[in-house]
C-alpha cells in the first residue's frame, strides 16, 4: 500500500492541473489538511452537474473515484451538501467545464 498525499496538498496540485486545462475551479469547502476526504462537482453549464468523492476498492487494493451524484445541478448540490453535513472534514471542489472534464483519470490523481 502506498503512503497517502496529505489533502491540502493534493487539492493544491489539483488545482494547479485544472488551471494548466483552462477549467476554471473553486474550493468551495475546505476540509481537514491533513487528512479530509474530497468531493470534486463539475457542472457542465446546461444546468446538469456529476459530483465524485474518493472510495476505497478492496478487489483492486487502492482507491478510486466513483460517481456520487449525477442530473440536474440543483440536485447534486442537494448531495454534495448532505456529504458535508455528515463530514466537516470534507473538501468540496467546484469545477465549471462544457465537456464536463475533471482530469480525475490522469496519472497522480488517483
Amino acid at each position: 500500500m502506498s503512503a497517502r498525499l496529505a489533502s491540502g496538498l493534493w487539492v493544491s496540485a489539483y488545482l494547479a492541473r485544472l488551471r494548466l486545462a483552462d477549467i476554471p475551479a473553486y474550493v468551495t469547502a475546505k476540509g481537514d489538511a491533513t487528512a479530509g476526504a474530497v468531493v470534486v462537482k463539475c457542472a457542465t453549464l446546461d444546468g446538469c452537474a456529476r459530483a465524485w468523492q474518493r472510495s476505497y476498492d478492496f478487489a483492486t487494493d487502492r482507491r478510486i473515484w466513483v460517481l456520487l451524484a449525477e442530473g440536474p445541478e440543483a440536485e447534486v448540490d442537494i448531495s454534495v451538501t448532505r456529504a458535508r453535513t455528515s463530514d466537516r472534514d470534507l473538501w468540496v471542489i467546484e469545477l465549471e467545464d462544457r465537456a464536463g472534464r475533471n482530469l480525475l483519470d490522469e496519472p497522480g490523481l488517483e
